[in-house]
């Protein structure tokens, strides 16, 4: 009888907190009640950990207040509406100007970039900046290993930093635990490189209480004199990543840009950097021949040199607006007019971005989705392909990727747009992690990027309706039922 009343108390409370919820779509307010009915017990402890996006509210006012500093000090790169539409082609316009209002970073002229051939030449490069670096470094990686990446790396900013280079380094604290905790994080500090780390883990009750354990930040970010910047879904590890190395290699990619998106990442690192840290945006922007407090010469940059394409930053995460980052995917679904490439390793979308891509087709859009073939997440793999009948029959294109874990997160438009960074198209890199990517427009850049997702597609076995067709009962209810509780995985 105690047991049946802990039963439904169990139930009944969490029933109604879940009801009370409007930020709660109907599909997620489902699978915790099937989870709570089933197991009343688990189902109220994974809610109490997981259920809500709780990160704090000295956290969320301390990124509004740095957010609203920012547009005040350098209304140039970030500021409360898109500017510079005129550079952006009609149909993408709305696409941008949505990205605009996630967090400010407006459409700049003035951007160049490279895709970096392999992960052997991108890490090659990338070391090479570091080197050449003259006035600061920043970096900021959800995983950094110790192996030969990131240990090439870290001698390389401890090197900079004798040199009298300003060397900033931040990890998340879940994702880099094993590096933290390595020698070479302490010959970072010993050397002057300045350390900092993304949601700790060292207090997981405080943690808990809180906030919530698993919010993390997935960024990927290297800046170097203010000027380069490195983005793509690479972390600081070799591609036979050893902390899953069965799944090996993980083939990423990776993009050098340099011109304004470069001061617009300064910006959104120096926002993370100043939460982690504790200090004041006025006492901590960077300094240096083209630093981001520099507005005139900002300024002048922007509105002399017009030769480059349009892009611009976008930084999501949850202190930022509910279900931005799907939203704008689903904007940029609705602006194609030919084609559409994505690559993306974890595919668990939420209903409206699945109802957008299958629109997109259905009106005769040519959509591609590549996908690896193992996941190094057996509920991801499930969750995914729980889909593919609907996108099969929607004219989809899926193709799995055989060598290796495909880990590259890339998004082309007609040949024309791209969208490039950490964000995968899964519910926590929607609602969840802290992401960076860039938004662009550039037909030569867009070509190079189509080309990569094009060699994936070479390595790739497609999927046909026959062979999902084929697929056993059991195995079909077994995806829909990891399907069912996907809005709270």
């Amino acid at each position: 009888m105690l047991l049946l009343t802990l039963h439904i108390c169990l139930v009944v409370v969490f029933s109604i907190r879940i009801l009370l919820r409007d930020d709660l779509e109907a599909t997620s307010r489902l699978a915790w009640f099937v989870i709570l009915i089933i197991f009343p017990y688990f189902g109220a402890g994974l809610y109490w950990l997981f259920g809500e996006n709780n990160i704090g509210q000295a956290i969320s006012k301390k990124y509004h207040a740095i957010f609203d500093e920012m547009r005040r000090n350098s209304p140039q790169l970030i500021s409360t509406k898109q500017q510079n539409e005129s550079q952006i082609d009609l149909p993408y316009r709305a696409a941008f100007a949505y990205a605009t209002s996630i967090n400010g970073f407006h459409t700049l002229p003035d951007n160049r970039a490279e895709l970096m051939p392999d992960a052997d030449q991108a890490r090659a490069r990338l070391l090479n900046d570091v080197e050449q670096a003259q006035h600061n470094i920043d970096i900021l990686y959800y995983i950094w290993l110790a192996d030969h990446t990131g240990i090439n790396l870290a001698n390389a900013l401890i090197r900079a930093a004798k040199r009298g280079v300003t060397c900033r380094v931040m990890v998340d604290g879940l994702g880099s635990r094993q590096f933290v905790r390595s020698s070479y994080w302490q010959q970072m500090q010993a050397a002057g490189v300045q350390l900092a780390i993304a949601f700790p883990i060292d207090h997981p009750l405080k943690t808990i209480i809180t906030g919530r354990l698993d919010l993390r930040n997935h960024r990927k970010i290297t800046l170097i004199d203010n000027k380069i910047v490195y983005c793509g879904s690479q972390n600081c590890a070799d591609p036979e990543f050893l902390v899953k190395a069965r799944f090996a290699p993980w083939v990423d990619i990776l993009l050098r840009f340099e011109g304004a998106v470069a001061r617009q990442m300064q910006l959104l690192f120096t926002s993370d950097w100043l939460v982690a840290t504790g200090k004041t945006a006025l006492d901590d922007l960077p300094s240096g021949k083209d630093s981001i407090s520099d507005k005139d010469s900002i300024a002048t940059q922007i509105s002399t040199n017009t030769s480059g394409f349009a892009a611009q930053v976008v930084g999501d995460g949850p202190t930022e607006r509910k279900d931005s980052c799907p939203q704008l995917f689903v904007t940029l679904f609705h602006s194609a007019q030919h084609e559409i490439a994505l690559s993306t390793p974890y595919f668990v979308p939420d209903h409206t971005t699945i109802e957008a891509i299958c629109a997109a087709a259905w009106r005769g859009v040519k959509v591609s989705l590549i996908f690896p073939q193992r996941n190094d997440s057996w509920v991801v793999s499930a969750a995914s392909r729980s889909h593919y009948r609907r996108l099969l029959q929607a004219g989809i294109a899926i193709y799995e990727f055989k060598n290796g874990l495909l880990h590259a997160k890339t998004l082309t438009i007609d040949g024309k747009v791209s969208y490039i960074g950490s964000t995968n198209l899964d519910l926590r890199s929607f609602n969840l992690n802290y992401e960076n990517n860039i938004l662009l427009q550039d037909s030569e850049l867009t070509a190079a990027i189509y080309q990569r997702q094009q060699d994936y597609i070479a390595q790739s076995i497609a999927i046909t309706q026959q062979q999902v067709e084929q697929w056993s009962v059991l195995r079909r209810i077994w995806q829909n039922i990891v399907a069912t509780i996907g809005p709270i995985l």
